[in-house]
């Protein structure tokens, strides 16, 4: 039995290291696991933009070929827009070659069933259970790859379908975008132009490195932030390197939150779409909460990760939902994390309600949300997570996905990533010294609990 302890292997992906964890070998096995799982026929495969990503794209090919699957490349391609051209070709699964936020020197494979979704948890470990028993189908037929060359079509369609292209073409907002050189590059400046925004575009090239880390978080929005400034834009967009979340930056150039970009784009959608139900995680800012109190619609929460609120969607019959994160998912468009779905929904709102993003934002209760992360072994997480549960067994818990404690002034949210060997801390009330010292205080426990 092969061991897979040294990498993260999740229903979020199997990724690590390259040249550490992520090794050719693993790939290929990983990928004729997968290619057993989902029987003959073709199998979609793309990537972000990383350097590394011929070197896994070629293991991924001979992991499917020798498996009589059909490749079909797809070159550079967003996550969301992979997810769409599954789905909408019929191919009998993908892989998309992407770490997401992670820093370049990760890789990871995204594994993405018939139909365009993420694998449930039971179907990911059935997948894991072929790559360990080593079990994968052999083929005496090799056949060739295949290309298709407008791959994106497929998603800008159900795009521009979705948005009310009308109302942000009669306000013409300018707009900078950073793509951080990701997937995105090759499509995104387009595409804001064909919802009639006014259109700057900065870090687009597929060809070059991350200008900045590719996770869009305040710490990495400078550069949009300066040229928003710059050029009096409305409003500045900034992806990570697969395009499946989003930040924003307001008119003053002031970064509103991941938070807050999913806040907007779901009370856009409540308002101008139709009501639903809202599902998101259990780290989601309890902003969401008012919005929907706001429509008259409820509001549930799943564990984290994407399938875990698509699943939760789909029980609920939600239209809207996503993760605080900056991940905004929109079943019109597509059942899955949508940078571009989330600027259409906010660009709308910016045009129809004549208000400025700033000005959006400070309609919303502010909340203070911090979030942080201690690096630790998965033995370590285990040890960790049970003295909690036993240190906090007589507070407000809910269990339903590591621990989330709710007070009365904040709630605090701590539970091992599903991506990376940390262990993620989340809280959120409204007295911003008052966080800042609880989260203090619990990074000290987890700490000392290590000791």
């Amino acid at each position: 039995m092969k061991k897979i302890s040294d990498l993260k292997v999740s229903i979020s992906g199997i990724r690590g290291i390259v040249g550490k964890s992520f090794t050719p070998r693993l790939i290929l096995d990983f990928t004729q696991a997968f290619s057993t799982y989902l029987g003959k026929g073709k199998v979609a495969v793309a990537s972000d933009t990383r350097p590394t990503r011929d070197m896994v794209k070629h293991a991924v090919f001979s992991g499917l070929i020798s498996s009589g699957n059909i490749p079909v490349d797809l070159g550079v391609l967003p996550i969301p827009s992979f997810q769409v051209y599954v789905k909408d070709s019929r191919a009998n699964g993908g892989i998309e070659i992407t770490a997401s936020h992670n820093p370049v020197e990760w890789n990871a494979l995204k594994l993405v069933l018939k139909g365009g979704r993420f694998p449930f948890s039971f179907e990911a470990e059935e997948i894991i259970d072929i790559y360990q028993q080593g079990a994968f189908r052999k083929s005496e037929y090799f056949p060739m790859k295949e290309y298709e060359e407008d791959s994106f079509k497929y998603h800008r369609k159900r795009l521009l379908s979705f948005a009310d292209t009308e109302s942000i073409k009669k306000r013409k907002p300018k707009v900078v975008v950073d793509s951080c050189n990701g997937a995105a590059s090759p499509y995104v400046e387009k595409y804001l132009r064909e919802l009639g925004c006014e259109v700057i575009a900065i870090n687009t090239d597929p060809n070059a490195l991350f200008p900045h880390s590719p996770e869009p978080i305040p710490e990495n929005l400078k550069q949009l932030s300066e040229v928003v400034k710059k050029y009096g834009a409305d409003i500045g967009f900034a992806q990570d390197a697969d395009a499946d979340r989003l930040a924003v930056v307001d008119e003053k150039g002031e970064p509103i939150g991941e938070e807050y970009t999913l806040a907007l784009a779901v009370m856009s959608y409540l308002e101008y779409k139709r009501k639903s139900p809202v599902v998101v995680n259990l780290s989601t800012s309890s902003v969401i909460d008012e919005i929907a109190q706001k429509f008259g619609v409820k509001v549930f929460r799943s564990k984290i990760g994407e399938i875990n609120v698509v699943e939760e969607m789909l029980s609920y019959n939600s239209f809207i939902g996503g993760e605080g994160n900056g991940g905004v998912i929109a079943k019109d468009v597509h059942l899955c994390r949508d940078s571009f779905t989330g600027m259409a929904l906010i660009l709308e709102l910016f045009s129809k309600s004549k208000k400025k993003i700033s000005e959006l934002k400070a309609e919303l209760t502010q909340y203070y949300v911090k979030k942080d992360k201690i690096k630790v072994s998965l033995k370590e997480s285990i040890l960790i997570m049970e003295k909690l549960k036993e240190k906090y067994k007589n507070e407000k818990l809910n269990l339903k996905d590591g621990i989330k404690i709710t007070t009365k002034n904040f709630w605090i949210h701590i539970r091992p990533s599903n991506t990376e060997p940390v262990i993620r801390v989340f809280i959120e009330g409204k007295d911003k010294r008052e966080i800042n010292s609880v989260l203090s205080d619990i990074l000290g426990e987890i700490e000392s609990l290590r000791r």
